[in-house]
């Protein structure tokens, strides 16, 4: 299967549009092109007959903070034709819009607004790019690895009060992961349970 893979990405290579270079990992293959283009590439992996990726299963960014580019645009194709995936990546800063994919695939359509929602990427041409997830005068993007855990406010209705209410954002009470055992909190035992039991008594 890798190379078969290996054997594809390198077809893309040589005729895709945009298309800058691949790499076969963990048995997906993955193609990176410009970002200006991706409409370009999209319909060329969708249309060419040794592609045919007819349907888009995802669409997400990836934030790397460190880089002037500091977002990925990801996008995942299958080919039912082929019984092959593949993954899309282009890059892009805060302010330069990648070219929307709904003319190509118009399931793209919630997955780019989730995509400005959480991370602020932009996508010109988008028929309708606005929040989908957070609430309405919602100020930054939470998946950004910047994102202050505390200093925003959020809206919830109060069961007790009978309505709206304002009150800080708390992310922090989520950034506590015990691995060990992901369902602390729940009152009966749970398979793993005796681990996180272990190291209490180890400690």
């Amino acid at each position: 299967m890798s190379e078969a893979l290996e054997l594809l990405g390198q077809d893309i290579v040589a005729r895709g549009p945009g298309v800058m270079g691949h790499s076969v990992a963990f048995g997906e293959l993955t193609i990176v092109a410009r970002s200006g283009t991706v409409v370009d590439t999209l319909t060329f992996l969708r249309d060419d007959a040794a592609c045919r990726f007819h349907q888009l299963i995802d669409l997400t960014g990836v934030d790397y903070p460190e880089r002037a580019a500091r977002f990925d645009v990801v996008y995942h194709l299958l080919s039912l034709v082929k019984n092959h995936r593949i993954r899309l990546k282009v890059s892009t800063d805060e302010d330069t819009p990648v070219p929307t994919s709904t003319p190509v695939f118009p399931v793209a359509d919630w997955f780019e607004r989730e995509a400005f929602d959480m991370f602020g990427i932009f996508f010109d041409g988008h028929p309708d790019l606005r929040r989908i997830l957070t609430d309405y005068g919602f100020h930054g993007h939470p998946l950004r690895k910047d994102f202050p855990m505390t200093g925003y406010v959020e809206v919830r209705y109060d069961d007790q009060l009978k309505r709206v209410v304002y009150e800080p954002v708390k992310i922090t009470e989520f950034r506590a992961f015990d691995f060990l055992s992901p369902w602390e909190g729940a009152n009966y035992a749970l398979p793993g349970d005796e681990k996180a039991e272990k190291r209490a008594g180890d400690a």
